[in-house]
């Protein structure tokens, strides 16, 4: 069964909550932030692909490994699979990623016709430069928000990790049902259109740094939550604790 359409009234609603959110999470966690990453676009998506399943340290080391032991992505591309394979194997199924990322370096190679580059992605329209990294086998909407993002190229677009995806269905941003795929073209519905990466950026990570430190998947912090009065999720837990209990 397919979800009823939204009606204008009730995107009009979720639009302003989630700058109402926003502006409350930026300010406890210290927005603006610092980006991260000044990694240009293919090397951004390499270490999208490697952090998969993966704790963040260790895709970070199977990454810096991967750089040292070749110098460039062509190289990558074209070296022994089991070589590969070693150099990334601090990251979770590094005989799946390996062959994966040598697949996903031949595609861009092929649909570029030249060496591996993703520079050009800088002068495409932000929906046809996520179709077009979204082509590449196994990068779905997280990935190519992250690749516009994060790298160097700054692109306002959003990317919503599960931090972030949990905060948004609990404050009613997104229906209970909605999967992180899903999510990503909802929530990114609710921004400004006028946005610059910077803004887009602080929007994600101050949900992903909410659902880090309060909004935890297990027994989340409501009491000591921002973002509480008009949270339908933590006034329902509130309220249920707050409750005498039954002689």
């Amino acid at each position: 069964m397919k979800p009823a359409p939204t009606s204008p009234a009730d995107l009009d609603a979720r639009r302003e909550l989630a700058l109402w959110a926003h502006e409350l999470l930026c300010a406890e966690y210290g927005a603006p932030f610092r980006f991260f990453s000044t990694k240009d676009p293919l090397s951004e998506l390499i270490s999208a692909l490697l952090s998969h399943r993966t704790r963040n340290q260790d895709s970070h080391k199977a990454y810096q490994q991967l750089r040292a032991r070749f110098d460039t992505w062509d190289a990558v591309r074209d070296a022994p699979t089991e070589e590969v394979q070693e150099a990334i194997s601090p990251c979770t199924w590094p005989e799946q990623k390996a062959p994966r990322l040598q697949h996903v370096l031949r595609e861009v190679g092929q649909r570029c016709g030249g060496p591996c580059n993703l520079e050009f992605l800088a002068d495409m329209p932000i929906p046809e430069a996520r179709a077009w990294l979204e082509a590449l086998p196994g990068v779905g909407p997280k990935t190519s928000a992250a690749v516009l993002l994060f790298s160097n190229l700054r692109r306002p677009a959003m990317p919503v990790d599960s931090h972030h995806h949990r905060v948004a269905q609990r404050l009613g941003l997104i229906g209970p049902k909605v999967g992180e795929a899903a999510a990503h073209a909802q929530l990114e519905a609710l921004l400004p259109p006028g946005w610059d990466a910077q803004l887009v950026y602080d929007h994600h990570e101050a949900l992903m740094f909410h659902g880090q430190k309060c909004c935890y998947f297990h027994t989340p912090a409501c009491g000591r939550c921002v973002l509480l009065e008009r949270c339908p999720t933590g006034q329902a837990r509130t309220n249920q604790s707050a409750a005498p209990a039954l002689l």
